[in-house]
């Protein structure tokens, strides 16, 4: 190996100059190899490459999470629309069935009230004493008779009977051995048509009929 410094020829692998000590040892650049060039440009095409494919990915991604979530808002509109839709419904049946209980309610007091605001009224009240008969026409409807009589003596013929024209009837009467007392009789009928009763009377030193309607 030849010394640069003194132009020794020393041996090969020697480090430094036999003859001036000076250093043997040089950078040899080592050359480029052929094609490198052409190597660099390819990693920067793949490089590149793979930057765009990435920001492909990114971006696909990105719209599908956009998607998604309009998705999902659409979704969840729909369905507080649905559940808006099943509260305005649930709120006319109830507004209905109050409306019906309503109805009903009232309905129910008017027919208490009706069945409440009837009773029993006087419509003829008839007197007398002695002995004899009368005929009276009662109205219609549901009727209540109330008879009373006071005797003269304890007759065995003593008495008050009242009878209808429909078969209906009532009365007092005394023995020979009843006490002298006033004595009392009722009872009631419903028809559809008025009707003819007759009050029957002997030795009666009082007596009264009462005709009453149930309205």
């Amino acid at each position: 190996m030849k010394c640069k410094n003194c132009g020794f020829e020393n041996k090969k692998g020697a480090k430094f100059c036999t003859k001036c000590g000076s250093s043997l040892s040089e950078v040899i650049a080592e050359p480029t190899p052929a094609g490198s060039d052409k190597g660099s440009d390819n990693t920067k095409y793949i490089i590149i490459a793979l930057l765009a494919i990435i920001v492909l990915l990114v971006g696909a991604i990105g719209f599908f999470a956009l998607g998604g979530d309009n998705n999902n808002q659409s979704s969840d509109v729909s369905q507080d629309s649905a559940s808006q839709d099943d509260e305005s419904v649930e709120a006319e049946e109830s507004d209905d069935d109050a409306q019906t209980q309503s109805i009903s309610s009232s309905k129910s007091s008017t027919s208490s009230k009706a069945s409440e605001s009837k009773s029993w009224e006087l419509i003829g009240s008839y007197s007398g004493s002695g002995s004899g008969s009368e005929t009276i026409e009662v109205p219609d409807g549901q009727i209540m008779v109330k008879l009373s009589a006071f005797p003269i003596k304890n007759y065995a013929t003593n008495h008050l009977y009242v009878s209808g024209s429909n078969g209906e009837s009532g009365g007092v009467d005394w023995g020979s051995k009843s006490a002298v007392e006033t004595r009392s009789d009722s009872f009631s009928y419903t028809s559809s048509s008025s009707e003819v009763f007759t009050i029957d009377y002997y030795e009666t030193v009082s007596w009264e009929v009462d005709f009453y309607r149930y309205q």
